[in-house]
């Protein structure tokens, strides 16, 4: 009988853990506007650049509801959404550095409001991004948005 309650509990914990992930996208284009509803005719609250990350909330038909990195909801149209993963820099100006260890070397300075893409998933505090220019570094989660 505990056996049974144990592999219970640890499927229930592994569904609960799946059922909140967090869904991230970015915007396929420049200049793709932002609404209060899921319709062309509904009031644009703004426009976003490309790669933009955003957090998809949920999804109805060809629109997905999203958050921003200021914590704003917005819809925007199903087709504007890529799977690139990509990254804010929400901190002033972020030490992108060449190991994941705060005694490595500073590759870039990344400033606030720059996009950056994830390169591979993030390891306890530190996630490899990449610079559009081609380079890449480790920076801290706390200063990225996105994840």
């Amino acid at each position: 009988m505990k056996r049974h309650l144990l592999v219970a509990a640890a499927v229930l914990s592994s569904l609960a853990s799946t059922a909140f992930a967090l869904e991230f996208r970015s915007v396929k284009e420049t200049g793709v506007a932002l609404y209060e509803a899921p319709t062309l005719t509904a009031k644009k609250l703004f426009v976003v650049s490309r790669y933009y990350p955003v957090e998809v909330l949920s999804t109805q038909k060809d629109w997905s509801r999203v958050r921003d990195a200021t914590g704003g909801i917005a819809w925007i149209p199903g087709a504007a959404l890529s799977s690139r993963r990509t990254l804010l820099v929400v901190a002033d100006r972020l030490p992108v550095r060449a190991a994941a260890d705060d005694k490595a070397g500073v590759v870039f300075w990344a400033e606030k409001d720059l996009v950056l893409d994830m390169a591979d998933a993030p390891q306890s505090s530190w996630v490899k991004v990449k610079h559009r220019d081609g380079t890449t570094g480790y920076a801290k989660i706390g200063g990225l948005w996105g994840l």
